[in-house]
């Protein structure tokens, strides 16, 4: 469901990020990054004393010296990393690296320091850190020995003397003062490498074209899977470069959230044994994150790709029952027919969406009825085994099904839990219609039926419990209505199961003044995390709506469409 891969090269000129598909001017997709650049010894001085230079870069290995560049191997459950550039930073080195002898470290506030230093780093596969707090305690842990620095250094308040560094002292590296380190590496006065030494005392100080006689570079990629939002680069250029060091594989998932599209699934799915970083607050919490993650790893898509209903697609469906013609357009043909007459209607509908039209059927699974019938419930149930054959061929298809309940003197979760096992396919949703919906003593077509939220509470319980339980990607859950009294207490609704994707099907046919009419009216006071549908009837509509109509008149676009 992913488009061709390709990679992106970004305004910076050196940095490779994977992104998502472009799809009618919206994403792209590309699986290379940066960090899978080869990287390279060809600085002068950056070969160990008395080792003759070889090819490719310095090597870390199980055998390889501890003063390399080593990076973390064990596995770790997903993280999220938020907070500034600076702090992300230091907690994607922290991730990403176990040690290096060499890293950089740059003016956070000098976009032209920044650029320079994220190029280096990049190339060389060692840390970029920004001038922050935590800073100096990082190079520790990395056992940092050489450091690069780029732009000038913030100002810092001047060291107590029972803390200054020696100046005489062998254990300092910047030994004799910090003016003649930077007069031994070339620099001038102004380069700001005495303000750095000062800042950095336990480390040996290099201004930008200073040659590193420290090992660098890890010859394995890390284990680590990089996820960024739709601003990851403008707001985390360090942090990136710390991951590309690292050789990451690095993807922009614009959504913040893996579940939500073919491409990001794709992406993680690919090496499914990496550790997966999320940078930026817009991710989540750690255990939101890893919940999604694991479910992008583990759950099936919809038809149209990924595993969240809206905002990923708009839906647009045949209404009715197999049986025959009389209970809507579904039955005026046969399986085959009925996939082939949804997916060309989606086809009309997708020149006015920006997102993607997938067709779906809305099946009638029990139908309201004059006769009380054996069980006095005035509701024919139809068999599973008479369903089967329809859902099966449009998942086959790629055609998403909604099971539709008129329960009569039943009630909702009753009857849904007669087809939990048609339920517990991964495209296939339930609809509830309350118009059809008795109360004791009534019969259909002597009055409008009604249902309590209470009772549609019970069932969206139960469906998101069913789904988490058989780890199914979000189904949808919706309710027709035209007249407010048709659910009661409708503020009470429970809408955040995070499971569902609930729509409110405004069903009113007339001319448009009157649809329009009703669709305002049930708009008003809507509970929070409740979409809109629409119902276009071929005969009792004057006349019915186009699909422009439909999406360009009716505002909000309805994000679930069905045809009766």
């Amino acid at each position: 469901m992913s488009a061709a891969p390709r990679t992106v090269r970004t305004e910076s000129g050196h940095r490779t990020v994977t992104r998502p598909a472009k799809a009618r001017g919206r994403t792209r997709v590309g699986p290379g990054v940066a960090g899978a650049l080869a990287m390279t010894l060809a600085l002068a001085g950056c070969t160990v004393p008395g080792e003759a230079p070889g090819p490719g870069p310095l090597a870390a290995s199980s055998t390889a010296a501890p003063d390399r560049v080593q990076l973390n191997t064990a596995a770790a459950e997903p993280q999220v990393i938020p907070g500034s550039d600076a702090e992300a930073a230091l907690a994607a080195s922290q991730a990403l690296f176990a040690s290096s002898p060499v890293a950089f470290v740059a003016a956070p506030d000098d976009a032209k320091a920044l650029a320079a230093a994220e190029a280096e780093s990049v190339r060389l596969g060692v840390p970029l850190l920004l001038a922050g707090d935590g800073l100096e305690s990082e190079l520790e842990r990395l056992g940092v020995r050489q450091v690069k620095v780029f732009g000038q250094p913030p100002a810092k308040p001047a060291t107590s003397p029972s803390r200054a560094p020696d100046a005489a002292s062998p254990s300092s590296p910047n030994g004799g003062s910090a003016a003649a380190s930077a007069a031994a590496s070339g620099s001038g006065p102004d380069d700001g490498i005495t303000g750095w030494a000062a800042l950095l005392p336990r480390v040996e100080v290099l201004p930008p074209d200073g040659e590193l006689n420290q090992p660098h570079g890890a010859a394995e990629p890390a284990a680590a899977s990089v996820l960024i939002d739709q601003d990851g680069e403008q707001d985390y250029p360090a942090t990136l470069a710390v991951a590309e060091a690292a050789r990451a594989r690095v993807f922009q998932d614009p959504q913040a959230d893996p579940r939500q599209s073919s491409a990001t699934i794709d992406f993680l799915r690919a090496e499914r044994d990496r550790r997966v970083l999320g940078i930026g607050k817009a991710f989540g919490d750690n255990d939101t994150f890893g919940r999604r993650v694991q479910a992008a790893l583990e759950v099936p898509e919809l038809p149209g790709g990924g595993q969240l209903a809206f905002p990923s697609r708009r839906m647009v469906a045949l209404y009715g029952h197999p049986a025959g013609p009389a209970l809507g357009a579904l039955g005026e043909q046969g399986i085959k027919e009925s996939v082939q007459r949804a997916t060309k209607l989606a086809k009309r509908y997708q020149p006015h969406s920006r997102e993607p039209v997938v067709p779906a059927f809305e099946i009638i699974a029990t139908i309201a009825s004059s006769s009380a019938g054996k069980d006095g419930d005035y509701s024919a149930e139809t068999d599973v085994d008479e369903l089967r054959p329809w859902i099966d061929a449009a998942g086959k298809a790629g055609v998403y099904v909604v099971l539709d309940l008129q329960p009569g003197r039943s009630d909702f979760l009753a009857q849904a839990k007669l087809y939990a096992d048609l339920l517990k396919e991964p495209h296939v949703g339930l609809a509830l219609d309350p118009e059809w919906r008795l109360g004791k003593g009534e019969r259909h077509m002597e009055q409008i039926g009604s249902v309590s939220a209470a009772e549609i509470n019970k069932v969206s319980d139960w469906l998101a419990d069913l789904t988490r339980k058989n780890s199914l990607p979000q189904k949808v859950l919706i309710l027709h209505q035209f007249q407010h009294r048709m659910i009661s207490d409708r503020q009470k609704l429970e809408t955040g199961h995070p499971e569902l994707a609930m729509v409110l099907h405004a069903d009113g046919h007339g001319n448009p003044g009157q649809k329009m009419e009703t669709w305002r009216a049930l708009r008003h006071d809507l509970p929070k995390n409740i979409r809109m549908g629409w119902k276009n009837f071929y005969d009792e509509d004057t006349p019915t709506f186009s699909p422009e109509r439909t999406y360009t008149e009716v505002k909000p676009a309805p994000w679930f469409v069905s045809y009766q």
